[in-house]
C-alpha cells in the first residue's frame, strides 16, 4: 500500500490544536481552533475525496484518541465520506499504552513498528493514510516510509505550537505532483519524496 500523510498546517508550520481551544493544550498552547473559520467548501470536498480513496488508516495515539472520541462516537450523519471511511475501514494505531481499543476494526501496533508498517506497505495495492499524528509522521518521514504528502495550508500565522517538522532532521527533496488553491485562501499541495536535495556549494577562492 502507498503510505500517504495528510496534514492540516498553518503558514508557519503549526499543526497543533487545529480543531478547538481544548483539543491539545500541551506546552501551554492557547491558540487552538484555527481550522474551522478557514475550512471552506472546496477544501471540504477535496478532503472528502481523499478519505474516500483510503483502504486503511494509521494513527498515533493522540490523534487516534481524538478521532475515536469524536468520529468514532457520532451517529452516521449521512453522506459524509469522512465518517464513512473512518467507521468502515481498518484502523491501525501505534501505541504502547492502548490495550483494548473501543473503536471497531482497530489494531494496535505495539511491537516492532517498522516491521508492522513494512508489512502493511508490502500489500499489493491500496492506500494507507496518516492524518495528524505529528510524532508518528516525523518518525515515518525519518524512516523514509512516506510515499506521498498532502499539505492543506491555511492562510494564518498562529505564532506558537508544535510544528510539522522539527528544527533539525532528515533533508529530503520533494516533487510537486499537484497544487491548487481555494477561494477561501487555502492552498493544497501534493508532494512525493525524491531523495536527497541538491545544494549549491560556494566556490572556494
Amino acid at each position: 500500500m502507498k503510505l500517504t500523510m495528510v496534514t492540516n498546517v498553518t503558514v508557519d508550520g503549526v499543526i497543533q490544536g487545529l480543531g478547538g481551544a481544548a483539543e491539545d493544550r500541551r506546552g501551554g498552547f492557547e491558540r487552538g481552533g484555527w481550522d474551522p473559520p478557514l475550512f471552506d467548501n472546496e477544501a471540504s470536498t477535496y478532503l472528502g475525496q481523499v478519505y474516500q480513496r483510503t483502504d486503511a488508516f494509521l494513527f498515533g495515539r493522540g490523534t487516534y484518541e481524538i478521532f475515536a472520541g469524536s468520529w468514532g462516537t457520532w451517529d452516521d450523519p449521512g453522506e459524509s465520506p469522512i465518517w464513512t471511511a473512518l467507521n468502515t475501514k481498518p484502523k491501525y494505531v501505534a501505541s504502547t499504552t492502548i490495550t483494548a481499543p473501543q473503536w471497531s476494526d482497530t489494531t494496535v501496533l505495539s511491537g516492532d513498528l517498522a516491521s508492522a508498517i513494512g508489512e502493511l506497505k508490502a500489500r499489493p495495492a491500496g492506500e494507507l493514510q496518516v492524518h495528524g499524528s505529528c510524532s508518528l509522521v516525523r518518525w515515518l518521514f525519518d524512516k523514509q516510509l512516506v510515499d506521498e504528502i498532502i499539505l492543506l495550508t491555511y492562510p494564518v500565522v498562529v505564532g506558537q505550537g508544535t510544528r510539522l517538522f522539527p528544527d533539525t532532521g532528515r533533508d529530503t527533496a520533494l516533487d510537486l505532483v499537484d497544487s491548487r488553491s481555494t477561494l477561501g485562501g487555502m492552498t493544497i499541495q501534493v508532494y512525493r519524496p525524491a531523495g536527497r536535495p541538491q545544494y549549491a556549494n560556494p566556490t572556494a577562492h
